[in-house]
């Protein structure tokens, strides 16, 4: 026999997830934190077993991460179904719960350049998005999770259940302030200077500098030292304030190279990032919408991949 979740259970244990907390998931439901709990208790009755690690943050076990997912996909549902209301009769369609958001990972990269204005017809038409950042080699690792319904990474590799397709290649540049380049450099980066300059990365699990570095100058490994922005616009405003060398998208700086505000100090350098879009392989007409966007808009920003 089939087993029947309760819809508002499943949403309360993604709730608890999504918002790091019983009494934050409670303030999204509107509802106590008592019914947060009662909620999650009859879940994992229903189960038999935990559903939730009480770490910090608070962690899903696999069993949690399964019904997450599946809390998800009734997400999706829901969104095709107020489509569908919406196209039949305008005065059928409610407006989407804020329980009801469809998150996507995407890399920081990508936000900073093609995907927003990808994304924004999708949000003028009511869909409730939610997108989370992560560098590209990593955000697959949402949608392994079963966190996301689909993501932007740099992994080819297919995972179970899902179907992905290539977007592009996305072109990076190395770049610092003329001035900063020219007096620590001497304009240019070199195999032997490289060392002399700090370098501004993403964050601790951003390898792109020291890869760009390594594949530029054929080294095997290549040791940096590193800024930390969080943010890929910020890295491109601390590298006009000369702060140091930083690899960017091309795409995000190029109105600075033509204005002279930034140099590209390794002219001679062709380093890209191959981008591919995975989601769940499921027929969803807010799925199908959320991959052609993103599909249209790569397809204009980025190179093709061969």
């Amino acid at each position: 026999m089939t087993t029947v979740f309760d819809p508002d259970a499943l949403e309360c244990l993604a709730a608890i997830v999504e918002e790091g907390g019983f009494e934050r998931a409670a303030q999204r439901l509107s509802i106590t934190q008592s019914a947060v709990s009662q909620r999650l208790r009859a879940l994992e009755a229903q189960v038999g077993t935990v559903l939730l690690v009480r770490s910090r943050p608070i962690r899903p076990t696999p069993a949690g991460q399964l019904l997450i997912k599946h809390a998800k996909m009734l997400r999706l549902l829901r969104t095709d179904l107020q489509r569908d209301l919406r196209e039949l009769d305008p005065s059928l369609a409610q407006h989407h719960r804020e329980e009801g958001r469809l998150s996507v990972a995407i890399n920081a990269d990508s936000i900073a350049t093609w995907a927003l204005p990808a994304l924004t017809p999708l949000v003028q038409e009511g869909f409730p998005l939610e997108i989370i950042h992560d560098d590209q080699d990593f955000t697959h690792e949402w949608l392994r999770e079963g966190q996301v319904v689909g993501c932007v990474t740099s992994v080819a590799q297919s995972l179970r259940g899902c179907r992905v397709e290539p977007l592009g290649v996305m072109e990076y540049v190395a770049v610092a302030h003329p001035a900063y380049a020219s007096e620590a450099l001497g304009g240019r980066l070199t195999a032997h200077n490289f060392h002399r300059v700090p370098f501004i990365a993403f964050n601790r699990k951003d390898d792109l500098q020291r890869d760009f570095v390594a594949q530029v100058f054929g080294l095997r490994l290549a040791g940096l030292r590193q800024f930390f922005v969080p943010s890929s616009e910020g890295q491109v405003r601390a590298a006009r304030a000369g702060w140091g060398v930083t690899v960017v998208p091309r795409l995000l700086v190029q109105t600075d190279l033509d204005s002279g505000e930034l140099l590209d100090v390794a002219p001679q350098a062709n380093y890209s990032v191959p981008l591919f879009w995975h989601c769940w392989n499921l027929t969803s007409e807010a799925l199908s919408r959320l991959s052609a966007v993103l599909r249209e808009a790569a397809r204009v920003a980025l190179k093709p991949l061969t």
